[in-house]
């Protein structure tokens, strides 16, 4: 069950931080307000990418 969890951990990373990648290149100016928004969002679409890809998988 660890194992999986690490997986899982390891899978919404790798997602957060290409999309937060993305989100830093596509912003004109990035202040902190900006970067910790685009982050969260990042996060939450990380969480709802791996949701999908498993959901695909069956």
């Amino acid at each position: 069950m660890a194992r999986g969890t690490a997986r899982a951990g390891a899978e919404i990373l790798a997602w957060w931080a290409g999309l937060t990648a993305v989100w830093t290149v596509l912003i004109s100016q990035a202040d902190t307000l900006e970067l910790a928004t685009g982050a969260g969002a990042a996060l939450l679409a990380a969480t709802a990418a791996r949701g999908a890809r498993r959901a695909a998988a069956r």
